[in-house]
């Protein structure tokens, strides 16, 4: 997951060079998979691995797809007028969403205090955005449409990661995009005109393709929960980026916002860390109960 989020902080870095440089968000998505998929076929020599387009149930793997390339196209555009740390910051909220959907969906629910902390999570992310100061724009509906495509991409990993193989789900997750909008490309693809802008066009599959194999891998560890507060560290990875590649700091607002949305997330993982410690010691009837307490 510690490896994945960085790798996640290099492909909103490189896409935000390419729109901002001219690129189409729509182009630039779809060869961000496109290159996912060959390099998924040539690494995993599809040609000798039948468990690549082995799929248990193919509706699944279609949706799941679709909230990935939903959750990159919305973050692409969202990059097109934001900072790097706003947009990471505002899908920061994505694990305190994740956990609120994670009871009625995966049957891992939370407690009432979790769901304070959920609250005040959203607090923040109302400290980003600002709605009605002025600072609410296209690009923060963008980046709120990312985040919720991204929470339930990691609803459906989480549920299919028990019965489908990783192979499949990072082949599908890649197959899908690309067939799907395909028709668009005609419309939006523009080709870089430079070297470099080739280079990091190039670069963006290898960073997402490997970023969710290392998501799918996590997943297959550990709780939806126990996993949410590592993507935190990009905040630190992002800032960095943005000021060497783009001369760019975030605002007062976005860092105490992140701020709060970090330590409401942070709160959920004790909890969760408290509920596990628990029900080590404790009847499987006695755990239902202290799971709605805590």
């Amino acid at each position: 997951m510690f490896s994945a989020g960085l790798l996640f902080s290099c492909l909103d870095t490189s896409a935000k060079f390419l729109v901002t440089g001219g690129l189409e968000a729509p182009f630039v998505a779809w060869a961000r998979f496109a290159i996912h998929l060959v390099l998924v076929l040539l690494l995993l020599r599809a040609w000798r691995n039948p468990a690549i387009f082995a799929v248990k149930s193919l509706p699944w793997q279609l949706l799941r797809s679709v909230f990935l390339f939903g959750s990159t196209f919305f973050n692409f555009q969202a990059l097109k007028t934001l900072q790097l740390a706003e947009t990471v910051s505002i899908s920061f909220f994505a694990p305190m969403f994740i956990t609120a959907l994670a009871g009625p969906l995966l049957g891992e629910w939370a407690g009432w205090r979790r769901w304070a902390a959920i609250l005040f999570g959203f607090l923040g992310m109302l400290v980003i955005t600002r709605p009605g100061f002025g600072a609410f724009g296209v690009g923060h509906v963008f980046a709120l449409c990312s985040m919720t495509s991204y929470s339930f991409y990691v609803i459906l990993t989480r549920r299919m990661g028990a019965t489908e193989t990783a192979e499949s789900l990072i082949f599908y997750s890649a197959l899908c995009p690309v067939i799907l909008m395909a028709p668009a490309v005609p419309l939006y693809g523009s080709l870089p005109q430079e070297p470099l802008q080739w280079a990091v066009l190039l670069s963006l599959g290898f960073f997402g393709g490997v970023g969710h194999w290392l998501l799918i891998l996590a997943f297959r560890q550990a709780t939806t929960i126990a996993l949410a507060p590592y993507p935190y560290l990009q905040i630190v990875w992002m800032i960095g980026l943005g000021y060497l590649v783009f001369g760019q700091l975030p605002d007062a607002a976005t860092l105490v916002g992140a701020a709060i949305i970090v330590a409401s997330g942070l709160y959920i993982v004790h909890r969760e860390h408290r509920l596990r410690l628990a029900s080590r010691s404790l009847p499987t009837a006695e755990t239902e109960t202290l799971a709605k307490k805590l």
